[in-house]
């Protein structure tokens, strides 16, 4: 039996961006089950009081989409009893390394180098497309686990925005909710409680000046942009959600009705 989760969200010391995605309207009149789909950023700071929350879930599968990389700077997440831990990166290591040193070390010039001039958006969009493109067969295994035996379920990366964000919009994608809903759901990212804490190695002031932040912002927000730039590859490369489900994805159609009965009301 999964808990029904009120519409307060809890407070998670540190567990940040959680949230359920139930609630969600389908294209056919339906909703996402309360209870069975959630998201969030990483586990591993998790207090105790905020383990519990999550064991008290009933989750049967957490999906955490973080690679090597990101569990070295922030640590292997909470354990929680009876529930299966996924790992499935969704980016690599070695992609990008020079990039988020460059974010943690680097200083004014170097970041106006880097991320000036529309290159930090850009950067996020280009990621956010060959996400779609190269990991489907990681997708694919979220979406016939889900409709196996996975649910209840968490999805996170290490801020629960972008792999996170985008696993939950194609599994949405899957079950038929209304696209301007899931972007809506993904935008809840931007809330000042929600953002993840930016990284930077220097504790000077000058590391966290208005501009440094202006320059980061682009990787540190949810964007719409981001998002319909995913929608515009899964378009442009398959000609349409359908395709792309099951050219790409493998989810014939009736695994997508199963997927349905796992997660709608």
């Amino acid at each position: 039996m999964t808990q029904q989760i009120p519409s307060t969200e809890p407070e998670l010391a540190a567990v940040r961006n959680f949230r359920d995605v139930g609630g969600l309207p389908t294209v056919d009149g339906r909703r996402v089950r309360y209870g069975v789909l959630f998201r969030s950023g990483h586990l591993a700071h998790a207090t105790e009081e905020d383990a519990e929350f999550l064991a008290s879930l009933g989750l049967h599968t957490i999906f955490d989409f973080r690679n090597a990389s990101d569990q070295k700077l922030e640590g292997p997440d909470v354990e929680l009893p009876g529930v299966r831990n996924v790992n499935l990166p969704l980016t690599d290591p070695a992609d990008g390394a020079e990039f988020w040193k460059m974010v943690r070390d680097g200083d004014l010039d170097q970041l106006r180098a880097l991320l000036a001039d529309g290159k930090g958006a850009n950067r996020m969009i280009n990621s956010y497309r060959a996400i779609v493109k190269q990991r489907t067969a990681e997708h694919s295994q979220v979406l016939h686990s889900l409709a196996e035996d996975s649910v209840p379920a968490l999805m996170h990366c290490a801020a629960g925005k972008d792999r996170a964000g985008l696993s939950i919009a194609i599994t949405l994608l899957a079950v038929g909710v209304e696209r301007e809903a899931i972007v809506a759901d993904y935008l809840e990212s931007n809330a000042a409680h929600r953002r993840y804490k930016v990284h930077r190695s220097s504790a000077s002031a000058s590391a966290y000046s208005p501009e440094v932040m202006e320059l980061l912002s682009p990787l540190f927000d949810a964007r719409a942009e981001y998002l319909t730039a995913a929608f515009e590859t899964i378009e442009e490369t398959w000609g349409g959600v359908d395709a792309y489900l099951e050219q790409a994805l493998r989810i014939t159609p009736e695994l997508r009705d199963r997927l349905r009965e796992r997660l709608l009301d």
